[in-house]
């Protein structure tokens, strides 16, 4: 079989290249052929025309808005996550073959059906639909808050932190003042993070409605920054107006409009209509509840900091990139737009709690060789830049081979870190960028003390599990190979 596939993930760093390999390796040991389109971080390199002509079927591995699906209208097609790519891609090449033999190559493709929406479903129901419409805008707002974050924060770096108060560049700037440079800085880095809730609102209604729904929900967007409502404004603006938009799509338009539609009537009554909700229906409303949170952030102190970091380590750890993880990441993220310091604290507790278990696995690896396999170990050597970096992912592997005694020590020491990293008080501006970031973190002594005390535990727990179960393993063989020789000595 000639088989495509398209890998994309959220962050589209990790999941989506990690899945492609996956689903790589799996086509070549059951013979067939594939070629993977990968919409990650880097850009992709769309299938050729006689690619797409000569497929047997296509896998869609995403848990994001798949781009320019109309492609694959011919295709017999299977969907999944990334996390079932890499886990089961076996299973998904078996699948797609099969949807291939059932479709034969050549058959007239299916008449156009009623719109569906355009939204990347990881599993049944409104819940699934739903986060992949947020994790598509999540997606999108990664690299606005990366480069706003670390902007801001060699702002701080440079001026000190009275570079809030500078005057704009625009009326002061000597090209020879650091004070200038750090303003210039940080006030690129504000401008920015100001971006943010708009694209999130926009690329939100982008999955569920495609482009028309773009200008609506980045106007909502907007809207909800103007009232205050920040992020949950703009999750709630996204939804609206994506919902809205494929409405109006439904529409049996007169000819002689028809051909305006997309790019006239649809943004321009969608943005009025969205715009007016958000300005003076649930606005106000939306900004009190942000408001409230802010104001609960800010209060939190000793065990309730301590207890949430934990908490947010757990969650780091649990799924490592899946929807747990981002949940807590995106969290973290949508803080740092409300410039508090328990924002700050937060941000730090889950880069620190994100960074735990590649690093715990790496150790692990290198301590204690035997009790892994040799791909295991090659992995744990690239998981130490990997969890330097902050890419979470980089112990996936390990997890999927023993999901029930690595898991749990993960998360067990990304615990740690992220209760001691609020107990230290570290704090952190940018959203991304592991280690090398580092001189940019409030107390980064107390930061890095988390990092390996967390990484500490994971490793030794895993050490620990894994010994005993091949302990146990190794009982059980020895019992099993006695009992014929007793049996055959009576």
């Amino acid at each position: 079989m000639k088989l495509l596939a398209v890998t994309a993930c959220p962050t589209g760093i990790a999941h989506t290249y990690m899945a492609a390999e996956a689903l790589e390796v799996a086509a070549e040991e059951a013979g067939h052929e594939i070629v993977v389109e990968t919409q990650g971080s880097a850009g992709s390199t769309p299938f050729t025309p006689e690619q797409l002509a000569g497929a047997d079927a296509i896998i869609l591995a995403a848990d994001v808005e798949v781009r320019d699906k109309d492609r694959f209208a011919h295709l017999p097609t299977v969907t999944a996550g990334v996390k079932k790519a890499i886990g089961g891609a076996p299973a998904l090449i078996e699948q797609a073959v099969a949807a291939a033999e059932a479709a034969p190559k050549g058959s007239a493709p299916a008449a156009a059906a009623e719109p569906q929406l355009a939204v990347k479903q990881t599993g049944p129901g409104t819940a699934s639909k739903v986060r992949g419409w947020l994790m598509t805008g999540v997606s999108y707002v990664i690299p606005f808050v990366a480069a706003g974050g670390l902007l801001i924060a060699l702002g701080f770096a440079l001026g000190g932190y009275q570079i809030s108060d500078a005057p704009s560049v625009t009326e002061s700037f000597s090209w020879t003042s650091h004070t200038s440079w750090a303003a210039l800085l940080f006030q690129l880095g504000s401008l920015a993070f100001g971006l943010l809730v708009p694209v999130l609102s926009g690329f939100i209604a982008y999955a569920i409605a495609d482009r028309p729904a773009l200008v609506p929900g980045f106007v909502g967007g907007l809207v909800a920054v103007e009232v205050g409502a920040g992020f949950i404004g703009g999750l709630a603006s996204g939804l609206l107006a994506g919902g809205l938009i494929f409405w109006m799509k439904k529409w049996k338009a007169p000819k002689a409009i028809a051909g305006i539609m997309p790019v006239l009537v649809l943004p321009l009554v969608g943005t009025a209509i969205i715009g007016g909700i958000m300005f003076v229906v649930i606005g106000q409303p939306l900004a009190a509840i942000t408001t409230g949170l802010t104001n609960w952030l800010n209060g939190l102190s000793g065990s309730n900091a301590i207890l949430l970091g934990a908490l947010l380590g757990l969650m780091m750890a649990f799924d490592m990139g899946g929807p747990v993880n981002k949940a807590a990441y995106a969290f973290a993220v949508a803080g740092l737009s409300t410039n508090s310091q328990t924002a700050l604290l937060i941000m730090a507790a889950v880069m620190a709690a994100g960074m735990t278990p590649p690093l715990a696995m790496a150790l692990a690896t290198t301590v204690r060789k035997k009790l892994f396999t040799e791909a295991e170990r090659e992995n744990g050597r690239a998981a130490w830049l990997l969890g330097a970096s902050f890419i979470t992912e980089g112990a996936i592997p390990f997890a999927a081979a023993d999901p029930l005694r690595v898991i749990p020590s993960l998360m067990a020491g990304s615990a740690v870190t992220g209760a001691l990293s609020m107990a230290f008080g570290s704090t952190l501006r940018a959203p991304h960028g592991g280690i090398f970031v580092v001189p940019l973190i409030g107390n980064p002594f107390g930061y890095l003390v988390a990092i390996v005390a967390g990484t500490l535990v994971s490793a030794a727990i895993v050490i620990v599990l894994k010994s005993v179960g091949q302990k146990k393993k190794a009982a059980a063989t020895t019992e099993s190979t006695s009992a014929p020789r007793a049996a055959a000595h009576a």
